[in-house]
């Protein structure tokens, strides 16, 4: 447990987090009209997203069916019957001046998150609930000196707010709990996480106690767009909690805002409680009730989920948990995983992946699908290390002629003369070439028998680097002690 030094001795943080995610769907919640990003302003409005008078909601039975297959993503409870409510407040860009909400009776009930933790066992983080919601519009400030522009694209977009319960108690653990949440929406295909385009947003709710201590007020920081940024807001919400309370003063309870360029946290507003939102059963839906065989139905379609491709790695392959941990944070970088160790050292793949891979994908900021190469060609690249066609230094040099070219690793290693030199012939004449040209280092070898990698060193240099290092040792060894 990480806890805050203060004047008055330790402090705990309790954090809870909610999240917003946009479900994969190509209409809306209560309406037809598209949700593709990057739409000029106002071109995805319905009349219904408009709130035009006599205009009804009508439920997508597409995006009920994404949160049910999220709430079992999340080993969450599948409520059958659940009620959407009207939840009332008045802002330029909600035309209706409610939201259409669940409250006390949501789609998904309680499940659990398992964290990945890199100086710790895995822990749980339990979700209190899961709802549809629909989101509202966008006002746009910087359109012009004096006046506020309203973008309706997004309004009616469908959302699911995934609330998690207060089991969180620093920074990391927030992190991890978002990395591992948006993995787990990504590989159900339920939203695409990306924080950037809006699709996934959090609302950080922190307070700080003594250890073990009574749960403090807590503030709510919203809108946060980025992991990195809720980590910043977290720590420093934390802080000024406990300044204020070692200063005499108490933390009232209000919704925040972070600021990125300043890395602060400052009020928005005093917090509204649930019945200021005016909450009642929208009169123009009715009940939503599933039966069992459709929630079934969807609990058969679901892919292999993180934590059980994790348990299959570290069995199947005998890697290690954390590598495991890597390889299936992303679907992609799974499958990738996968199709380059199928038959082959799994070891050696995980070392290539994470590594030269994984390294070159950063370098040029590429996703896996952009990558010039494939996993076909990086398991053969690990067929010819195997079968002594090229050595491990004459791997490196062929990985970086397959990111620039292209081509299949043979093609290159027939089309540069790569291939590794195990004639012993051609070996020991190189030894002894090496040897005779350097008879000072050879006395220096006699009395400090770690020079021997200088030969080796000098050996794969007049070989070019296509010497078997396995067979240049072990002729070294042979004729310098000889």
């Amino acid at each position: 447990m990480a806890l805050i030094k203060g004047e008055t001795g330790d402090w705990e943080m309790v954090i809870g987090l909610e999240v917003h995610a946009q479900v994969s769907s190509q209409a809306k919640l209560f309406s037809g009209a598209p949700t593709e990003f990057g739409a000029d302003p106002n071109t995805q409005v319905s009349l219904v997203d408009a709130a035009m008078p006599g205009m009804l909601p009508v439920i997508n039975a597409y995006c009920v069916e994404q949160a049910v297959r999220t709430g079992l993503g999340l080993k969450a409870q599948i409520n059958l019957h659940s009620v959407f409510d009207r939840k009332n407040y008045f802002y330029a860009d909600l035309p209706a001046g409610y939201q259409i909400s669940q409250y006390k009776q949501p789609v998904v009930g309680e499940g659990v998150v398992v964290l990945d933790m890199k100086d710790a066992d895995s822990r749980e983080v339990g979700i209190e609930r899961l709802h549809l919601e629909q989101d509202a519009g966008k006002s746009l400030h910087d359109q012009h000196p004096t006046q506020t522009y309203i973008d309706l694209n997004r309004a009616g977009v469908a959302l699911m707010e995934i609330v998690s319960k207060p089991d969180m108690r620093n920074a990391d653990e927030a992190a991890a709990y978002l990395t591992k949440l948006r993995s787990i929406l990504r590989y159900l295909g339920t939203c695409d996480g990306n924080m950037e385009e809006g699709s996934m947003r959090c609302d950080v709710n922190v307070s700080v106690r003594k250890p073990g201590g009574e749960l403090g007020t807590r503030c709510e920081i919203k809108n946060v767009n980025s992991i990195r940024f809720v980590k910043q807001a977290i720590e420093y919400e934390a802080r000024r909690q406990i300044e204020v309370i070692e200063g005499g003063g108490k933390i009232v309870q209000q919704t925040r805002l972070f600021d990125s360029h300043k890395g602060e946290t400052r009020s928005m507003r005093s917090k509204e409680e649930a019945h200021d939102y005016r909450y009642f059963p929208d009169p123009d839906l009715l009940p939503l009730v599933l039966a069992q065989d459709f929630v079934d139905g969807i609990k058969a379609t679901l892919p292999e989920l993180p934590d059980d491709k994790k348990a299959r790695f570290v069995k199947d392959y005998g890697i290690s948990v954390y590598d495991a941990g890597v390889m299936v944070a992303e679907r992609e970088t799974a499958e990738f995983f996968e199709n380059v160790a199928k038959g082959r050292d799994p070891k050696l793949a995980v070392n290539w992946v994470m590594g030269d891979f994984f390294a070159m994908l950063n370098r040029r900021g590429l996703a896996i699908g952009d990558s010039p190469i494939k996993a076909n060609q990086l398991g053969q690249l690990i067929d010819l290390i195997k079968d002594g066609t090229i050595s491990g230094r004459i791997a490196k040099d062929l990985f970086i002629m397959m990111e620039e070219s292209g081509k299949d690793p043979a093609v290159l290693v027939e089309e540069k003369g790569l291939k590794q030199v195990t004639d012993t012939g051609a070996i020991e004449a190189a030894v002894d070439q090496i040897i005779a040209a350097n008879p000072d280092k050879v006395e220096q070898y006699r009395a400090k028998p770690t020079m021997l990698g200088w030969f080796v060193g000098q050996v794969m240099k007049s070989t070019g680097g296509k010497a078997n290092p396995a067979s240049v040792n072990e002729l070294l060894k042979k004729k310098l002690d000889g």
